[in-house]
């Protein structure tokens, strides 16, 4: 084992790290508190190829490994959670979705403008009666000579608004199930399709979440993705690949809250010394550095496994499960740290508070990971 990174990943690390102080930071509370999505600051990222960044160059991505790609989420998540997920989700759901099962066809017309940031994607499952239960669609999307019609509505999506490529999944057989289910490429401005409010979330604020409605929208045949009947296989492997991307998410505000701590406890005094000096507090450090490290492991686990061909839904729910745990116990204990001084916003960690939580429900809640850690480790 090798437990060392190649001068490349250190450049990208330090290029993502540059980013998030020189960019993502300058803002950040303002963004968060007046839920403002950070246009400027993913179009920037396009510019830098963090948005295809796993993508074949051929199709304008920056051709990089799934490692690089969670270096990347690490780095940026420190900072700015709200910014990192738009990667995340363009990079894991939507380009990997569309390049591993994509016709060539859909590929050229769609990756080149998603790599580059030019356009971003939306990934579309969840339902007001479909969250983690994702086989009980409702939305329908049914053949129509040369097209689908679909209805429906879909909730809780990320770049709801923003997005002008949606990846929806549809039942179309009902009769069939889950192995009735599709999965089609919806463009924004489709007649018929509507976008609702934004909701307004404990965490991630800057990122636009909304539901979506569907009323008779029409989609050609040509943007069904795979077989018919593909749909829900589809939603599920791509969902297992954006796991990796959310335990990268949770592992970069685990470590940028410890970070806060730490530089915190060495500037803070009390009873005449530096906070760092008191056993409470330095052991508190101690536990979030080894979990962190722990949790950096796993994450990191789960990227190689991906890149090298083996089957990655055991370790990439064991890194989401346990990362997301740790940015929730890191986060609060950080607050803990800061004293009065971490539940106001100027110090950052009463946000990576709020942004941890959501790390341990979307892309498959924690206990959805414990069915999937459960059911493979039983199958052995």
């Amino acid at each position: 084992m090798d437990f060392k990174l190649s001068e490349e990943h250190l450049m990208i690390q330090q290029a993502a790290k540059d980013f998030a102080e020189s960019e993502l930071l300058p803002g950040v509370i303002e963004r968060d508190e007046a839920q403002e999505f950070p246009a400027e600051q993913v179009k920037k990222m396009g510019e830098l190829g963090f948005m295809g960044m796993m993508v074949d160059e051929k199709y304008g991505g920056s051709g990089m490994d799934t490692l690089s790609y969670v270096l990347v989420m690490e780095e940026l998540s420190k900072i700015d959670a709200s910014a990192s997920v738009v990667v995340s989700v363009n990079n894991s759901l939507v380009c990997w979705g569309l390049e591993t099962y994509g016709t060539e066809a859909q590929k050229e017309k769609y990756l080149s403008r998603l790599t580059t940031g030019e356009a971003i994607g939306a990934f579309c499952l969840s339902e007001p009666e479909a969250g983690s239960d994702a086989t009980s669609q409702k939305t329908t999307a049914f053949e129509k000579e040369d097209h689908y019609v679909l209805n429906g509505t879909k909730n809780w999506i990320t770049n709801g608004n923003s997005a002008e490529v949606y990846l929806v999944i549809a039942q179309t057989h009902v009769e069939k199930g889950h192995k009735g289910i599709n999965a089609f490429i919806v463009e924004k401005g489709m007649e018929g399709f509507e976008i609702g409010p934004k909701e307004n979330k404990l965490g991630i604020r800057g990122s636009d979440t909304h539901s979506l409605i569907f009323n008779d929208v029409k989609v050609p045949k040509e943007n069904r993705i795979g077989e018919d009947g593909f749909g829900f296989k589809f939603a599920m492997k791509t969902l297992a690949g954006g796991r990796i991307g959310i335990a990268a998410q949770a592992l970069g505000i685990a470590a940028g809250a410890y970070e806060l701590s730490k530089k915190y406890s060495k500037e803070r005094k009390a009873f005449g010394t530096e906070i760092s000096n008191h056993q409470a507090i330095a052991f508190k450090l101690a536990d979030m550095h080894t979990k962190i490290e722990a949790a950096r492991h796993l994450v990191y686990k789960s990227a190689w496994d991906k890149d090298n061909g083996n089957n990655y839904d055991l370790s990439g729910a064991m890194a989401k499960l346990y990362a997301s745990e740790v940015a929730m116990e890191t986060a609060v204990e950080a607050v803990q740290v800061h004293g009065g001084n971490g539940f106001v916003k100027d110090y950052h960690v009463e946000r990576l508070m709020r942004d941890a939580k959501i790390t341990q429900i979307y892309e498959g809640t924690s206990e959805i990971q414990k069915i999937v850690i459960s059911r493979s480790i039983l199958r052995d």
